[in-house]
């Protein structure tokens, strides 16, 4: 691909310089914002801790499914043994009321469970989504209409009831997780994905490039993968990275009202539903899974708008050069200064005349 050439005003010159191509443009206006490369650190080692589960669990010598009954002070009501929910050398975080399994070794493996789903849930709602949307913009007018109808019926259909509903109809032996997955991706999210790939497929297929491969005799699919797809990746991996936190929140909730991953697989919501009881008595462990939903959530939150910002040229214009009046005002402050600078060189130049001469 060649490269444009963007003009460059310094110290009263212009210049061209080839502009940075659209991945380098990305990352540097990624880098630009402090808060998005704290969120993205903060993701990065969430995801970390998720991976290294069963080598941060080895490290302790626990594991999330075993009952440690001794470490419970029955006659309390199964409290946990010891200061701080029962923290040691063995237990670093304490462990769990009534069952004392470690709560380390359950907090890391809820972070596989709650990614897990989330990145499932959002990869299936960006496919489904994406083929729907382009499908509705690029058919004719009845493939538009049945498709969008059906895009509407989703997105005004209420996510929790209907999870509740399919959650408690499928047989136990299906795979938990896979199935929240699933149920969040179909249920919600997509719908959405749907309209916005639906509005920018219309616009770009009026544009003159698209336009001439289909009037060449391409076929819609090619069209679609070879000219429309590079034209939606900026809108739909922006909205991918904000349908993560949502799915992350919705898993969550689902499991928190016991229709979502069942024990004794661990997740952050499912600790919660167990925790509203101990909040007194054990405090840490209803803190630390509200704690680990909260930074997740956040992070991912502040990392998709950061990504929104990288990937938008006119919020990254506005970033780089401010708004108008801001320009102008250092348009001012820049000429006074200019005509220092010209005035000390023309002075300089005049001495040097007059040396020349003498």
């Amino acid at each position: 691909m060649s490269e444009a050439l963007v003009t460059v005003e310094a110290a009263g010159t212009e210049s061209s310089v080839p502009a940075a191509s659209g991945a380098r443009q990305f990352w540097r206006r990624l880098r630009a914002q402090r808060a998005a490369l704290v969120a993205a650190a903060v993701v990065a080692l969430l995801v970390l801790i998720a991976l290294g589960a069963p080598l941060l669990t080895a490290l302790e010598g626990q594991d999330p499914t075993t009952y440690h009954p001794s470490l419970i002070d029955s006659a309390r009501g199964g409290v946990p043994v010891g200061s701080l929910g029962g923290m040691s050398a063995d237990h670093w975080l304490g462990v769990e009321p009534q069952t004392g399994r470690d709560l380390f070794a359950r907090l890391v493996y809820g972070a596989r469970v709650s990614l897990g789903v989330a990145l499932a849930a959002t990869v299936a709602q960006v496919i489904l989504g994406t083929v729907m949307g382009v499908a509705a913009g690029l058919g004719n007018r009845w493939v538009d209409l049945v498709l969008s109808r059906i895009t509407d019926i989703f997105v005004a259909m209420p996510l929790m009831i209907m999870a509740l509903a399919l959650l408690a109809v499928v047989p136990g032996d299906f795979p938990r997780p896979v199935l929240v997955a699933l149920v969040i991706a179909l249920v919600s999210g997509w719908s959405t994905t749907a309209k916005m790939v639906r509005a920018q497929t219309l616009t770009l297929k009026n544009l003159d490039y698209v336009a001439a491969s289909r009037l060449s005799g391409w076929s819609t699919w090619r069209t679609a993968v070879r000219e429309l797809l590079p034209g939606l990746a900026a809108p739909v991996i922006t909205y991918a990275a904000l349908l993560v936190p949502t799915n992350i929140s919705a898993e969550a909730a689902l499991s928190f009202l016991g229709v979502g991953v069942k024990p004794p697989t661990p997740s952050w919501g499912q600790m919660l539903t167990s925790a509203d009881v101990w909040y007194q008595a054990a405090p840490q462990y209803l803190l630390l899974p509200a704690g680990a939903l909260f930074v997740t959530v956040f992070a991912l939150t502040v990392l998709g708008d950061g990504v929104r910002v990288a990937l938008d040229p006119r919020a990254a214009s506005r970033l780089r050069v401010g708004t108008g009046s801001k320009r102008e005002a250092r348009a001012e402050q820049a000429a006074p200064q200019a005509g220092t600078r010209a005035r000390r060189q023309g002075g300089a130049k005049t001495e040097a005349g007059k040396e020349d001469r003498a």
